[in-house]
């Protein structure tokens, strides 16, 4: 293996993982759900849910299509360059918006997400040339175990600024960690394959033979099962990931710094789970981690509806977090073991287009069923005061109150 392709590969991964930890995941979802729109009906779910629904959308329709032009054209590499940016360009610009700022918070977290997960495709597709096949389990783990590592750099980086309630300082410190940990990639990941045909004539034969592809998939029985299921799971695990933090603090009441701290503590819960799953992956095969770790969300999903507390709330994340880090890396060495060699952006591109159709349709469902009921998950309200549970379990408080 090329090892300096390889460590450039990994921190890759610790770069776009800035973006995930500090914008869908923790401070902007809950920032514009909360404070931006305001969510006393379900509103923030709403707009929230929508432009993950529709930047999840796009990003589905156009992942095959680009990933057969990047291979025919020999332009992955340039591709992940002007994603990545765009993304890092739209996160750096979430500083801009502010209470009232509806459409043009929507509009940035729709550019920042589609460049983000669009970059995906491509970087993904370099996994089968960087590592043998019986290597490529630990490779795909190591990449998720470092990556969860700079979502607890980007979520410590965030902390002060939350802190501060200075929360477009947050947002750009996860661009500048994003814009400057991708660098290596670019200097070092191996360059393009010379293409079989002009950008041009990629373009028109790249969207004419995603029909193509997507026939020859269907006449794959392994690639066709594989995909049917990843399109079931990935659609739970998108929602979770996408309204946890928004649960987290309308629902449970948790502070913003408060959802840093949770998401830091699941970044290293993740970080250990895919580390240690690695080599299993290699040796027991992907689809017995993806099988045993399957069980333990069904098990999160079902103690998260028990919630009460932000302490239980602590110890079901922690759980959920050991499983995420070995799920997305089981089943990305998984794609990665069915495809043809020469077709690797190509078929990712319709990885990712299965695992954001799913991403499509959980979150707008749960966003309007929290629209529609009339207010988000369960219809608590976070406490006006950091005591006033507690007041409310003291009787002589209570007397003290209704007397008021």
């Amino acid at each position: 293996m090329n090892r300096k392709a390889v460590v450039a590969w990994t921190l890759y991964d610790f770069a776009n993982s800035a973006f995930v930890a500090v914008i869908p995941a923790t401070v902007y979802s809950k920032y514009y759900a909360l404070a931006v729109v305001g969510n006393e009906r379900g509103e923030g779910d709403f707009w929230w849910g929508l432009a993950v629904t529709t930047s999840m959308a796009i990003v589905a329709l156009s992942a095959p299509p680009l990933g057969a032009i990047a291979d025919h054209a020999g332009v992955r590499k340039r591709f992940l360059f002007l994603l990545t940016y765009v993304s890092v360009a739209a996160t750096a610009l979430m500083a801009t918006v502010g209470k009232g700022d509806v459409v043009w918070g929507w509009f940035l977290a729709v550019v920042g997400t589609v460049g983000f997960e669009a970059a995906i495709v491509y970087y993904n597709a370099y996994l089968p040339e960087l590592a043998p096949r019986e290597r490529q389990g630990r490779l795909s783990a190591y990449g998720f175990a470092v990556g969860y590592l700079g979502s607890a750099v980007a979520l410590g980086a965030a902390l002060p600024f939350a802190l501060a309630a200075n929360y477009g300082g947050a947002f750009l410190s996860a661009a500048a960690l994003f814009g400057v940990w991708a660098i290596p990639a670019f200097l070092f990941l191996p360059g393009d394959r010379p293409g079989t045909l002009s950008l041009a004539g990629a373009v028109r034969v790249g969207f004419t033979q995603t029909r193509a592809t997507l026939r020859r998939i269907l006449q794959m029985p392994d690639l066709r099962r594989f995909l049917l299921a990843y399109l079931f799971f990935e659609d739970g695990i998108n929602t979770v990931i996408f309204f946890s933090s928004i649960f987290a603090g309308h629902t449970l009441g948790f502070t913003t710094p408060e959802v840093i701290q949770l998401y830091f503590v699941v970044q290293l819960s993740a970080l250990l789970g895919a580390w240690v799953w690695g080599r299993p992956t290699d040796f027991k095969g992907p689809k017995f981690v993806v099988t045993v770790t399957l069980v333990q969300w069904c098990l999160v999903v079902v103690a998260a509806y028990f919630v009460e507390t932000k302490a239980q709330f602590f110890v079901v994340a922690i759980l959920a977090g050991t499983g995420l880090g070995a799920i997305q890396a089981a089943s990305r060495t998984f794609m990665a073991t069915l495809i043809p060699k020469g077709q690797e952006a190509e078929l990712f591109g319709f990885y990712a287009l299965v695992g954001k159709t799913s991403a499509i349709f959980g979150p707008m469902v749960f966003g309007l069923a929290s629209w529609l009921t009339g207010g988000p998950a369960r219809g608590r309200r976070p406490p006006l005061c950091p005591d006033a549970d507690r007041a409310r379990a003291d009787p002589r408080l209570r007397r003290a109150i209704a007397r008021a």
